[in-house]
């Protein structure tokens, strides 16, 4: 008999429970490791943190100060850096703004470019640029133009150029030319860009010899700038003394991103400050008044006269374009279109003289400039005394004489708020406007005394009494006498005059040079008023040899050279008198 069926019980096996310790220990090793790692983590942080707490033991500021750490390399004058801060401190914190787009190449957007392709080119063409957001700089974000705030991501929002909340980044340029005309305002630019351009130790391409003018009325050549035929100078950063364009020569030497622009002023009021300033000149010697010379013009008038282009379309003039074209002459809109298109191909920006606080905010945003690096006094400006009213008849008079400038001035003053459109925008434009007036009357209120101009005989300082010329009378200022020296030096740059400036730059860059031509007889005796041309061939006869190829082929033009204006000698007078080393 078989025995019945057995069940058997199979008892686990050993692996089983051998995975299960294994299972127990390995979760007790995988906390363990965890706590480790955490205990290494904390350990961490509080060396850190207690590395920190030292540091800023050693470095932080003082009480109650805000802990901004940067480096400056010079401080401004203890009395500027309070008008300074007390500005950025009391103007009004700014959360609205249109969108700025500042680019490090200068490259606008698509939509730019499709508002303004008859109006400029790229501002830089230097590519690759990178952009980043900042905020806007706070009471203490104001630098002077000589400090430079070093690096670090506190520094950059301290030394962010613009005065609104929010901006993209751009890189400041140093390449510029600055076409100076005849009356627009353009010796107050000059001054902007001298004290810019000499607070950062910048190079000029000045005029060789000393002379004030790039041999004006001459169109411009090369080696008119000190420096280049000798090769002293490697590199130029800004040119800006007066000269007849030629964009041919200037490229020879100015680096290929150089930024270019110019100013133009209201045909109107520049004909009739050019009728005084000018009176001497052989179109304007005989005329009783301005009227009468725009009456007798085709009789009066003759452009083959030396001078006598200051008389007619000057401002084409100055752009290197012929200014002998009538009102009624057929080709009339065919050169105008065709002057409006070579400034818009080689000048970035122009800037109108009737906008002048715009044209300073609008110059600031396209080159990446602080709104401080554009405050300033009025130069070489006549006192209300020599201004005279015009009757009714008079501007369409001068608008039909000018006829070519009239029309490079309409369409420049239409395109310059286009610009104001794109590149800042209507409402933060009045936002800098009012902000740079403001810094300006605080900057007159510590640097002059009284506040504003003076005629030149209550000029105390002869250093600083401007260049007196024709039938006007150019205003200057005095320095309040109790300023620190430093403030003293500060304030003092932003009153110069011209001429004085000038000198003093070209000592500064070539002091060996500045030495000879000192001590260097003079074969042309000084006079107050004498031709450019005159003045030009003057000096150069004077200074030697190696300049005299340059004009020497124009000698036969020189014979009757009676007409007076502002000559290079003439300046070279004014030097003389007022004693500028």
């Amino acid at each position: 008999m078989l025995s019945p069926h057995r069940r058997w019980t199979r008892d686990p096996p050993l692996s089983s429970v051998t995975s299960c310790v294994r299972r127990g220990l390995c979760s007790k090793r995988h906390s363990l490791w965890m706590l480790l790692v955490l205990l290494l983590v904390c350990v961490a942080f509080q060396t850190f943190v207690t590395r920190s707490a030292r540091t800023d033991k050693l470095t932080g500021p003082g009480p109650g100060l805000p802990d901004l750490r940067f480096t400056v390399n010079k401080q401004p004058s203890p009395s500027l850096q309070k008008v300074w801060e007390h500005w950025q401190n009391t103007r009004p914190l700014q959360t609205d703004r249109p969108d700025l787009h500042h680019q490090k190449g200068g490259h606008r957007k698509p939509s730019d470019h499709i508002l303004l392709t008859h109006v400029d080119k790229i501002l830089n063409p230097t590519a690759g640029s990178q952009l980043e957001e900042q905020l806007d700089p706070g009471p203490l974000g104001l630098r002077s133009t000589r400090n430079h705030l070093t690096a670090g991501p506190v520094e950059r929002l301290v030394h962010s150029p613009t005065t609104s909340g929010t901006k993209i980044s751009c890189h400041p340029k140093s390449h510029i030319v600055f076409l100076k005309t005849h009356k627009t305002a353009s010796s107050t630019i000059l001054n902007v860009l001298y004290r810019y351009g000499e607070s950062r130790n910048l190079t000029f391409a000045l005029p060789v010899n000393k002379h004030s003018q790039l041999f004006y009325p001459f169109f411009f050549a090369s080696h008119f700038v000190e420096g280049v035929s000798s090769r002293r100078v490697t590199e130029f950063n800004i040119m800006c003394n007066h000269m007849r364009f030629r964009k041919s020569e200037v490229v020879k030497v100015m680096p290929d991103d150089t930024f270019y622009f110019s100013i133009l002023r209201h045909p109107v009021s520049m004909m009739e400050s050019i009728f005084i300033y000018y009176k001497s000149i052989p179109a304007f010697h005989k005329t009783r008044s301005l009227d009468d010379f725009l009456d007798n013009s085709r009789r009066t008038y003759n452009s083959s006269v030396t001078n006598n282009h200051y008389a007619h379309n000057i401002l084409a003039f100055d752009f290197g374009f012929d200014n002998n074209v009538a009102a009624d002459a057929d080709d009339l809109e065919e050169r105008a279109s065709r002057a409006v298109a070579a400034i818009e191909r080689d000048f970035h920006l122009v800037l109108i003289s009737e906008y002048f606080d715009e044209s300073m905010v609008l110059l600031r945003h396209a080159l990446c400039w602080s709104l401080e690096d554009m405050v300033s006094f009025k130069l070489n400006s006549r006192s209300e005394r020599t201004r005279h009213q015009l009757s009714a008849d008079t501007p369409e008079k001068i608008r039909r004489w000018n006829a070519l400038d009239w029309r490079i001035y309409l369409h420049f003053n239409a395109t310059f708020w286009h610009k104001v459109d794109s590149l800042v925008g209507r409402e933060q434009m009045k936002r800098e406007v009012s902000q740079l007036r403001e810094l300006q009357l605080k900057l007159a209120n510590t640097c002059l005394k009284d506040g504003g101009a003076v005629d030149p005989s209550q000029i105390k300082d002869a250093g600083l009494k401007p260049f007196q010329y024709g039938a006007a009378v150019i205003q200057g200022y005095n320095l309040n006498p109790d300023l620190d020296p430093q403030t003293r030096t500060q304030c003092q740059r932003l009153i110069t005059p011209e001429l004085q400036y000038t000198e003093r730059l070209y000592t500064q860059q070539f002091p060996e040079l500045a030495a000879k031509l000192k001590h260097a007889p003079r074969k042309v005796p000084p006079q107050r008023q004498r031709s450019d041309r005159t003045a030009v061939m003057g000096r150069v006869w004077s200074s030697g040899g190696h300049h005299r190829p340059v004009i020497r082929h124009r000698v036969s033009n020189l014979i009757n050279l009676k007409a007076s204006t502002s000559g290079l000698l003439a300046h070279t007078a004014a030097h003389n008198k007022t004693g500028v080393p």
